[in-house]
This record gives C-alpha cells, sequence and structure tokens, in this order.
C-alpha cells in the first residue's frame, strides 16, 4: 500500500509551487515531476499525487467557492498559499473524492496545515473543514464510506 501521506506532501508541494507562479496549468506536470525527483524519486503511488493535483486544479473554483463560504471572513485570496491549498486538497478529499473518509480527509489536511503552515494553521484548517463536514451531516450529503462511522463523534 503506498503511503498516501507522502503523496499528499507531494501534492501539496506541487499545488503551492503552482499557486505561487500564477497558476500556470501548462506547466503542472513539470511542477510535479521536479517535486517527485525532489523529495520522492524512488516513491511509486500509483498516480495519487498526480490524481490530487489534476482534480484540485479542475475543482479549484468549487473549492474556493466553498472554503470561502465557510471562511467569509478570508477572502480566498488573502488566506495563505500554504493554507489555501491544504483546505483546497481537504475541502476536494472531504466533498468529492468517494473513497477518502471524511475523518481521513479532515486529518490529514490538519497534518499538512501543522507541518507546512503557521502557528495557527492547522486550527484554521480544522475548523474551516469541520464545519464543511457539519454543514454535510445536516444536509445528508455524507458520502457512503463515511455512512458507517458518521454517529461517532470527530476528535
Amino acid at each position: 500500500m503506498p503511503n498516501r501521506h507522502l503523496s499528499r506532501t507531494i501534492a501539496l508541494q506541487s499545488l503551492y509551487q503552482w499557486d505561487f507562479l500564477g497558476m500556470p496549468d501548462e506547466k503542472l506536470p513539470e511542477i510535479l515531476a521536479f517535486n517527485r525527483a525532489e523529495f520522492a524519486p524512488k516513491f511509486d503511488d500509483e498516480g495519487f499525487a498526480r490524481e490530487l493535483v489534476e482534480k484540485v486544479v479542475a475543482h479549484r473554483e468549487e473549492l474556493d467557492q466553498i472554503i470561502t463560504q465557510f471562511a467569509p471572513n478570508w477572502p480566498i485570496m488573502s488566506i495563505t498559499i500554504i493554507d489555501r491549498n491544504v483546505l483546497r486538497l481537504g475541502v476536494y478529499e472531504l466533498k468529492i473524492a468517494d473513497k477518502i473518509p471524511a475523518r481521513v480527509a479532515i486529518n490529514e489536511a490538519i497534518e499538512l496545515a501543522k507541518g507546512f503552515g503557521g502557528q495557527a494553521s492547522g486550527r484554521f484548517v480544522n475548523g474551516v473543514l469541520g464545519a464543511i463536514f457539519k454543514d454535510m451531516v445536516v444536509k445528508g450529503e455524507v458520502k457512503e464510506v463515511d455512512k458507517e462511522s458518521i454517529l461517532q463523534p470527530l476528535t
């Protein structure tokens, strides 16, 4: 089983670089290849990091709207680049990716925020993703993969 945390780290580094450079979609393959070679040259994640990057970029507008809705005091471009992309990854995995349980999406995003963001990044990401998940529960939009664990409290 590939190490998905490492894949998420590579995806986050790639999204950060892409965003920092002004979001040039044509550079994504080059950015991703550089980060793979630089940080995990012999790591085979069966395309998981590439899939994350491509899906986040493809759904960026939708993801940014969701983030804006649940962090209304933070216009998307005023959120730090790292936190913005951690949130994009987290929201993608929480709301769109079918096979990623909510707990995994939220916990992984918090860990990425703590590892790469500022002092308050983990709490910020936790607050935004927690609010999104609670909204999903209230609206009955919970993914199949989460239905068995929905009654267990989030930690």
